[in-house]
C-alpha cells in the first residue's frame, strides 16, 4: 500500500513545531519549511513506521503522560540523591515484570516509559515469555517495584490500546 502524504499527523505536526522551535521564527519561508519537513519526513520514514496508531481513551493518555512526566521529575531528585550522598547504599536489582499488555505499541511505549525514568533501564522485552525485565539502581523489594511499573504505567497503556 502506498503512503498517504498525511499518515501519520501527530508526527507531521511535532516535525514542523519542532522546527518552527528550533529556528525561533515564523517567517513565511520558516512556515513553508516546517510545512514540507512534516509531511516529507513521515513519508520517507513510513516503512519504519508502520501503520498509524490511534489510542481509544485520549483521558487515560492525558493522565499517564502526567504521571510519566511527574515521575521523570521526581527520579531525578531521587537518583541525584543516591549520587551525590556519600552515606547512600544503593542496592541495585533486576526487576522482572510480567507483560499483561499485547499491543506492541503499548509493549515499546511501556519499555520506553520504564527507561526513560532516571534509575531503572528496560533491557529485555520478552514478547515470547511476556515480560520486560528492568534494571533498577535502589530496590529492595523487586515485586513491590514490578507492581508499581504494572499499576502507574501498563494499567494505563492497557486502557489506552485495549
Amino acid at each position: 500500500m502506498k503512503p498517504r502524504w498525511f499518515a501519520h499527523p501527530v508526527l507531521s505536526l511535532l516535525l514542523g513545531a519542532a522546527w518552527l522551535l528550533l529556528q525561533q521564527s515564523v517567517a513565511p519561508a520558516q512556515l513553508i519549511t516546517a510545512t514540507v519537513l512534516g509531511l516529507v519526513i513521515p513519508r520517507l520514514l513510513h516503512g519504519f513506521l508502520g501503520e498509524t496508531v490511534s489510542p481509544r481513551a485520549w483521558g487515560a493518555a492525558l493522565r499517564l503522560t502526567a504521571v510519566v512526566l511527574w515521575d521523570i521529575v521526581v527520579a531525578n531528585f531521587t537518583v541525584a540523591r543516591i549520587v551525590l550522598s556519600p552515606a547512600s547504599r544503593p542496592q541495585p536489582a533486576w526487576v522482572q515484570v510480567p507483560l499483561a499488555v499485547q499491543h506492541p505499541t503499548a509493549i515499546s511505549l511501556f519499555a520506553t516509559i520504564i527507561t526513560m525514568t532516571p534509575g531503572t533501564v528496560s533491557c529485555v522485552v520478552d514478547e515470547k515469555r511476556g515480560y520486560i525485565l528492568v534494571h533498577a539502581l535502589d530496590c529492595s523489594d523487586t515485586a513491590a517495584a514490578a507492581a508499581d511499573m504494572k499499576a502507574r504505567y501498563e494499567a494505563p497503556l492497557k486502557e489506552i490500546f485495549g
